[in-house]
């Protein structure tokens, strides 16, 4: 099975913290608050350039402060946020790392500020894929967010939307979307129905409305975000490429592969110009057209894709990440639909070691290149491997997704083929049954063009 992939702005929307210093004593900062500024300026309208070379300056003048100095903690945690947006994690870990250092001391254990640099710091760790270290930093953020400035305050629905993608990104839905609907309801009344802080909880709620097959629902909550965003940040910011290509996400599973295309092609273009070419979001939109391209059958255009995506994100984000693992997953789909076994093969269980190293042995995409691998083993008569991760991956989605999700729809149509052949005609029919009542009840929900 194919993996589309969403562009997560919880994590983003963490490393957008960057207030100055408010204390008066620094009042009278000079160069130090003037490049700061600009920085902030160019980051919120997407000049990343621009704002490196001002953090950066903002930075050596921080550092005749002293080493303890909390301006020099706000100038660590800029540039690492800067870096961070532009792919660059590993550039950004120790900036963030040292921040959090100069907060905690300087300021106690329970001040906003130090909630920011762990915020920060999950977020990065979240990039990396290092879920386990990231989570109990941004559980913790919330807590200080919500003691310190309220449940109500915007940064708290900003914690929570770091740790509904780290949800969202482990395969934990469920967990996910009350935290989602809270944060999005905190963010409207903090910060007003138009504010780009809504657009990432309406971002982050549909892509769970997406990860449980209800497209009806999530379109509409997209839309809204992708309408905020480009009032706000302009058409060509990269949060705009965002919204487009998650649009696109929903289109391509819901059936809808011409629209799914335009928003892909938009997305790259905003997100090459933006980002450079070499950033892990312009993988993303590679990934995402090449795997339209696969469906489509138009295999020599998606190869190339492929393989410029596998190249950014193995030198991006190293060559455990998950994302890595997406990208070999679905080269693997476009070789084996070519009936390239060899080739796919070797790719598909690149991916599932990876996936099942870094996500765990019961995440969602496990199962999907468990089913790829199933369908391979099916294609070349290997019946009993075949079953085998057949029932794995059904037995994966029905615990992750439920027993109506499309995915184990899916599941069970791969499996009962399968059986047919083996001529067990009795259980094949009872799940192409089970699998018919669940697309019949996600038929009733058409889709609004």
């Amino acid at each position: 099975m194919s993996t589309a992939r969403n562009t997560t702005t919880g994590f983003l929307a963490g490393l957008l913290l960057l207030a100055l210093w408010p204390g008066g004593a620094f009042a009278q900062g000079g160069a130090w608050e003037t490049s700061m500024a600009a920085g902030m300026s160019a980051y919120q309208q997407g000049r990343y350039a621009e704002a490196e070379e001002q953090f950066s300056s903002a930075l050596k003048e921080a550092e005749a402060f002293g080493p303890e100095d909390p301006r020099l903690a706000s100038s660590l945690n800029n540039l690492a946020s800067l870096h961070a947006a532009r792919g660059q994690a590993s550039r950004a870990e120790p900036l963030s790392r040292q921040a959090l250092a100069i907060r905690q001391k300087a300021l106690g254990p329970e001040h906003p500020d130090v909630a920011t640099s762990l915020d920060n710091l999950g977020s990065i760790y979240a990039v990396q894929g290092r879920y386990t270290q990231a989570e109990p930093l941004l559980g913790q953020a919330l807590r200080i967010r919500e003691k310190a400035l309220g449940p109500e305050h915007a940064d708290v629905a900003q914690s929570l939307n770091n740790l509904v993608e780290l949800h969202r990104a482990r395969g934990r839905a469920a967990e996910a979307e009350p935290l989602a609907r809270r944060a999005l309801a905190t963010a409207e009344k903090a910060r007003g129905p138009e504010h780009p802080d809504v657009a990432t909880g309406l971002n982050n709620l549909a892509g769970l409305h997406l990860a449980w097959g209800r497209y009806a629902e999530g379109l509409p909550l997209y839309r809204r975000a992708l309408e905020i965003r480009e009032k706000a940040l302009g058409p060509e910011h990269p949060h705009v490429a965002t919204s487009l290509n998650n649009l696109g996400v929903l289109h391509a599973a819901w059936g809808q592969p011409a629209e799914a295309e335009v928003l892909y092609r938009r997305a790259l273009v905003i997100a090459e110009k933006a980002l450079g070419p070499e950033h892990p979001q312009v993988a993303t939109s590679l990934n995402n057209l090449a795997l339209l391209h696969v469906t489509q059958g138009k295999h020599a255009e998606a190869e190339p894709l492929y393989t410029q995506a596998l190249a950014i994100d193995q030198k991006a984000l190293g060559a455990e990440h998950p994302s890595v693992a997406t990208d070999l997953n679905n080269a693997g789909l476009l070789y084996a639909s070519r009936g390239e076994f060899d080739r796919a093969e070797p790719l598909y269980h690149r991916a599932l070691a990876i996936r099942e190293k870094v996500l765990g042995r019961e995440h969602p995409d496990v199962a999907s290149t468990l089913t790829n691998l199933a369908v391979l083993h099916h294609e070349q008569g290997r019946h009993r491997q075949a079953v085998f991760l057949y029932r794995r991956a059904c037995d994966i989605r029905e615990k992750v997704f439920g027993p109506e999700h499309p995915q184990v729809a899916a599941s069970l149509e791969n499996y009962a083929t399968l059986l047919r052949e083996m001529n067990y005609q009795g259980m094949a029919a009872a799940l192409e049954a089970r699998a018919e009542q669940i697309r019949a009840k996600l038929a009733q929900a058409t889709p609004t063009k």
